[in-house]
């Protein structure tokens, strides 16, 4: 997969420095992946949902949120936004997913 909006993993690691391990996981492993479907997603992120036209990834033990749309055809994941999870609680990212 092409991953767009690796600056934004880089920007949340920098104010929260405990991510910064898992984000490069889940970026180590997205990169070299060939979804072609949420199923593919959850072999390898068991956690991840669907929402509206978001997919939501739960990283570090469910502390941390990545918001991004995946275009399976294109083989492209563009990351939305990286957030806290009481971020993520107050929903405003679903603007740009519903």
């Amino acid at each position: 997969m092409t991953v767009i909006g690796y600056d934004k993993l880089e920007t949340f690691w920098k104010k929260h420095a405990r991510a910064k391990a898992p984000l490069l996981r889940w970026y180590r492993l997205a990169i070299v992946a060939n979804w072609r479907s949420l199923s593919d997603v959850r072999r390898v992120f068991a956690s991840a949902d669907q929402v509206c036209d978001c997919t939501v990834f739960n990283i570090h033990g469910n502390h941390y949120r990545l918001i991004s749309k995946i275009y399976f055809a294109r083989q492209i994941v563009d990351i939305f936004f990286v957030l806290t999870h009481p971020e993520y609680d107050k929903g405003k990212w679903k603007n740009d997913c519903c």
